[in-house]
């Protein structure tokens, strides 16, 4: 059958006889898996070297600037892989059509730079070097068998480089002017082929000052171009466009999910017209759940901006549009790698989290429940990037997971983090190493006898099973080294502990920031839970056996006493 190549083309009523996917899970009590498409896996059978030590992934500075070979269908065939970690959804990078999809014979080209996938063209078909539509339906099918959901990485605030300024060299963004279309790159592109039509690009050129308001949102995300997304005529077409495309794959694919890119570039009344059209028409197919986060590179306050209700400039129109579910949590992100790894001061997240409550008293749920992480594929703003495992020890890494999967939040795992990966460098393909050995086609590093993974996977595991770890309210814990004179930790190292309560049950979550020294401080925990004489908290993970709960000698406080080694990361109930 022809692939569409117009909206006009698009049946988008749901497919006859078809019973989409639903499950009842909240989007919080998911657990992410982040991919990047080409680097995960290719469609080979390989094996991995079985060994308990981490890997460095694979490709040098030439093989990691282009495609490394990684398909859909290499990721359907090692789903097992992926769920035994304890995840149960995936998040892929971009996979429709982008530029450089074809040389000149018409052959899928793999020395393109556009690996990433973000640089679209032809939104209404599956990029070939990555596979096809009926792979994009297997996967998902697939994913669904093990009760995993799939999230697809979107980009509506701008295209591919189709299109030209005049002179066909680079314009930069001048106090908001708008700048002569020059032409289309190829005539048969971009696809849907209403995306054609210059007036839905705001065509001002690249942004220079990327904290700057208009031009953040007018200007070019460099090459790339940025759509119109205003709340004018034209904007409403291209946003009606870009909807519509969107919804065939959610209808054709039975998907779960979308992340936004890019967020903080286009308005707030656009992204919330957008997830309120997306999420109808989730209803409209049978899915409760459909999960739509953003990345939104932004501080605490422009969190309020994407979540929640949204109404339309216009005096007479009474519509509200309803924002985004939730944000990548970069707050979050700025803050726990120094305090795990012992540099930064442990009050520097636990004021964060102070942050995060005011904006649970503004917007309920939606403001505590974001997606969590502590790597990540794209770091901008930073000259030179490295991965969190980066000159790490295995113990930082699987307490940086540990801290996701037990804090309030929706935790995702960067692909290759669970195996050690540590890739840096002064571009963003240093930290997007392939996780299949692109010089032996015999051999991934998809290696479940990893150290770090199988910690991960014992942690993941009871996430499912307490309920507190999902759903219960988070207190930080003051600490004492002599069970008297108890603070929050102010300095490094420290014991970092914090508990999860719900409904008469806590559940208290302890690390050891020092590197060298253990520690053996004593830890408050909730006074009316373990009010009863000789209550003990049993551990759960991290070490064997129970810890008394002693009161405390002055007032009703109680409190248990930890002996952690070095970087212990411990969770007790």
């Amino acid at each position: 059958m022809r692939e569409p190549t117009s909206i006009a083309e698009l049946d988008l009523t749901p497919i006859p006889g078809k019973k989409y996917w639903n499950i009842d899970r909240e989007w919080r009590e998911e657990f992410i898996y982040f991919i990047m498409v080409d680097r995960f896996h290719d469609s080979l059978d390989r094996a991995p070297l079985l060994k308990s030590d981490r890997s460095k992934g694979s490709g040098n500075s030439e093989q990691l600037g282009k495609f490394c070979g990684g398909t859909i269908e290499g990721i359907t065939n090692h789903l097992d892989y992926i769920k035994n970690l304890g995840c149960t959804a995936i998040w892929l990078s971009p996979i429709f059509e982008n530029n450089g999809a074809f040389e000149k014979d018409g052959k899928p080209d793999y020395n393109s730079d556009k690996y990433h996938g973000y640089a679209i063209q032809n939104y209404l078909r599956i990029d070939p070097r990555f596979g096809t539509k009926q792979d994009l339906i297997d996967l998902v099918f697939a994913a669904h068998i093990r009760n995993m959901r799939v999230f697809l990485d979107v980009v509506v605030n701008h295209s591919g480089d189709n299109w030209y300024y005049p002179g066909d060299y680079p314009y930069y963004y001048y106090k908001d002017r708008q700048f002569p279309f020059g032409g289309l790159r190829r005539p048969d592109r971009p696809i849907p082929t209403e995306l054609q039509n210059p007036n839905y690009y705001h065509r001002r050129g690249e942004i220079r000052n990327w904290d700057a308001y208009p031009e953040t949102q007018h200007g070019d995300f460099f090459s790339l171009k940025g759509f119109n997304n205003d709340d004018d005529p034209d904007g409403l077409i291209l946003q009606d466009i870009l909807i519509k495309a969107h919804c065939y794959w959610m209808r054709e694919a039975d998907i779960d999910g979308f992340r936004i890119d890019a967020v903080k570039h286009m308005g707030e009344l656009a992204v919330a017209r957008f997830c309120s059209n997306i999420r109808e028409y989730a209803y409209r197919l049978g899915k409760r759940w459909f999960f739509l986060f953003g990345e939104l590179v932004a501080g605490e306050d422009a969190i309020n901006r994407y979540i929640g209700p949204n109404t339309p400039t216009q005096v007479n129109n009474k519509t509200v549009y309803f924002g985004l579910n939730s944000v990548l949590d970069f707050p979050l992100y700025w803050s726990l790698p120094g305090v795990i790894k012992g540099f930064s001061s442990p009050m520097n997240l636990i004021n964060r989290y102070e942050a995060l409550r005011n904006h649970a008293l503004t917007l309920g749920e939606l403001g505590r429940y974001l997606v969590t992480f502590v790597d990540n594929h794209d770091q901008i703003g930073q000259d030179y990037k490295r991965r969190f495992a980066t000159d790490t020890p295995d113990k930082q890494v699987i307490a940086a997971i540990g801290y996701l999967l037990c804090a309030i939040g929706t935790p995702c795992i960067y692909y290759g983090t669970e195996q050690g990966f540590s890739g840096a460098g002064n571009d963003d393909k240093f930290i997007r190493e392939a996780m299949f050995d692109l010089d032996n086609p015999d051999v991934n590093y998809l290696n479940r006898n990893c150290i770090i993974y199988q910690e991960i996977a014992k942690i993941a595991k009871l996430f499912p099973q307490i309920a507190a770890l999902r759903f219960g309210r988070m207190y930080f814990r003051e600490i004492s080294g002599n069970g008297s004179d108890f603070g929050l930790p102010q300095s490094q190292p420290c014991t970092l502990a914090f508990s999860r309560i719900l409904a008469g049950e806590e559940v208290l979550i302890a690390y050891n920031t020092s590197t060298t020294e253990r520690r053996n401080d004593f830890v408050i925990v909730d006074s009316d839970i373990h009010h009863k004489p000789g209550n003990n908290m049993k551990f759960l993970y991290g070490k064997q056996g129970t810890v008394p709960v002693q009161k405390h000698a002055d007032n009703e406080s109680r409190f248990i006493q930890l002996e952690l080694e070095p970087m212990q990361f411990v969770i007790l109930q």
